[in-house]
């Protein structure tokens, strides 16, 4: 696996060679606030774009499809990061972050303008295309512009970016949708992300590499890793919801997805610089964290999709409390990844994310045990408690991947870990949609009383108006949303041990941590080539 393979874990190493692209200075704060405000623009997206939702549907119609301005744009997002990944090792950075925001800001404008449903989800789409060159690619330069052991520092500051963007997003989303027209959600992002690319453009200086060491870009790749990402998240996201799983669309679209993967391993095996080379899997610690990582973004979806929808039908609460409810988990998300480098110095990358992990399992598990009816706190302090376990599991895993890499393979790295992530996040909503989904069905099936809906998708409606059922009804409704989101809870507890299972099985013991003087000696090879 090369010389990365040989080296122990020293999370005390001294600052990386690429690092000192700036001569050794710590990053501008320029140049930081940069990077934070083009990941703005990606955590605000969907935060502020959901408060949005009725007075767009009121204006162009297509409340059937309205799901799409969301699968569309996290498609778009996942199906890319590989490719950027690459690029960015590829061409640098720079161009590649400087496209991205170029192409959201495009999107967002095409946004404002759409004239009706269909327009803003291909519009939508395009954003999208520009998100995943920023997600990827702003975590991939976090990790070139600090040594070791400051990258904890950046990385909780843009832990804090998102925390922020869940906050403030729905606050800022409601405003706007109140008092001014919906097509100014996408407008704000001008001017916000021509400051980003005014600012990077200036402040962003990177070190020359040789043009001679840039292998041809295996575009073939790059187009057969969308259509086959982006036909597999379109089965995930549509499979049970517009048609049932075992039906024709479905079973022809995961065939299908199966066969474009064929074709993409075909295709990487005989490019010269694959767009996803095999070495990502071959290596332990890499694909040990795609596999934890996968499992964390499955995990995710219990707090994010059905907190809200809980507190909401069960508890009563109203969309803003429901929605701080799930926000407390970002609150200690940052704080618990800025902590983490004194674990992890401690007792290493693979442990840390292991006591992570751990507590997570335990922290979901609880939710199963809260009384009925829960008061508000009891699931609040169960979020804040969660969002300090993850932030233990997820940060140490990007931190001490991102340092098992030289530069010149550090954007296929980071890209890998998003994608497997964001991918965990489609097969969670498929997988624990369809357990919550079972779960409601089976308990209106045998209800003891008349009354009731006759099927889901009448469940929300009977909720929002809880006074129309007989007061039994509607307690029973309640407790069948309660177990259903208890019965999802369980499925995010299996991925959390499956995550553990993963690291305490799969990754090495020590990470492989690439110390100084190797990376230097790298870093002057992609400089003067082979």
């Amino acid at each position: 696996m090369g010389a990365e393979e040989s080296t122990g874990e020293r999370t005390g190493a001294g600052p990386a060679a690429d690092a000192s692209a700036h001569g050794g200075r710590r990053p501008r704060t320029a140049l930081v606030s940069a990077l934070m405000l083009a990941m703005a623009l990606v955590a605000l997206d969907s935060s502020i774009v959901s408060t949005a939702v009725p007075q767009i549907v009121g204006d162009l119609g297509g409340f059937s499809v309205f799901s799409w301005l969301f699968a569309g744009y996290l498609l778009a997002v996942t199906v890319t990061l590989p490719v950027y990944g690459k690029l960015s090792d590829t061409l640098g950075r720079k161009p590649v972050l400087l496209f991205g925001i170029a192409l959201f800001i495009v999107g967002s404008l095409l946004c404002a303008l759409a004239w009706n449903m269909a327009a803003l989800i291909a519009f939508r789409l395009v954003q999208g295309l520009g998100g995943g060159a920023l997600q990827g690619t702003v975590q991939t330069l976090a990790a070139d512009l600090y040594p070791l052991k400051d990258r904890p520092r950046i990385q909780a500051r843009m832990s804090s970016v998102w925390a922020a963007s869940a906050v403030a997003g729905p606050a800022l989303g409601g405003l706007i949708a109140s008092y001014a027209d919906w097509r100014w959600i996408f407008l704000i992002n001008l001017p916000l992300g021509g400051l980003a690319l005014w600012m990077l453009a200036r402040h962003l200086v990177e070190p020359v590499r040789s043009p001679g060491r840039r292998g041809p870009i295996d575009w073939a790749g790059a187009l057969s890793v969308f259509a086959c990402g982006g036909l597999l998240l379109f089965a995930l996201v549509q499979g049970g919801v517009a048609w049932p799983w075992l039906s024709a669309p479905s079973l022809g679209l995961l065939g299908a997805s199966a066969l474009l993967a064929a074709v993409v391993v075909r295709i990487e095996r005989r490019a010269a610089e694959p767009i996803i080379p095999g070495w990502v899997w071959r290596r332990r610690t890499i694909a040990a964290v795609n596999l934890a990582l996968g499992a964390l973004g499955v995990l995710m979806i219990a707090p994010m999709v059905f907190v809200p929808t809980y507190a909401q039908s069960v508890l009563g609460l109203g969309a803003v409390s429901a929605g701080l409810v799930m926000s407390a988990m970002t609150l200690t998300w940052p704080v618990s990844a800025a902590f983490s480098q004194h674990v992890y110095r401690r007792i290493g990358f693979r442990n840390s994310a292991a006591v992570g992990s751990s507590l997570a399992a335990v922290i979901l598990f609880s939710f199963t045990l809260l009384p009925h009816p829960a008061r508000p706190w009891q699931p609040t302090l169960i979020m804040l408690l969660l969002g300090a376990a993850l932030g233990l599991f997820q940060l140490p895993l990007i931190v001490g991947v991102q340092s098992t890499v030289g530069w010149s393979e550090r954007g296929t790295t980071t890209a890998s870990v998003l994608f497997c992530r964001q991918v965990g996040q489609s097969l969670g909503a498929a997988l624990l949609g369809a357990v919550a989904n079972a779960t409601i069905a089976s308990r209106l099936a045998h209800a003891p009383m008349s009354g009731l809906p006759d099927n889901l998708d009448d469940v929300s409606k009977a909720l929002d108006r809880p006074d129309l059922l007989p007061r039994a009804a509607a307690d029973y409704l309640r407790q069948a949303v309660a177990a259903a989101v208890d019965h999802v809870f369980v499925g995010a507890t299996a991925a959390a041990v499956a995550a553990l299972l993963v690291l305490l099985l799969v990754a090495p013991r020590r990470f492989p941590i690439l110390e100084e003087h190797q990376e230097k000696g790298r870093g002057e090879k992609e400089r003067g080539g082979k």
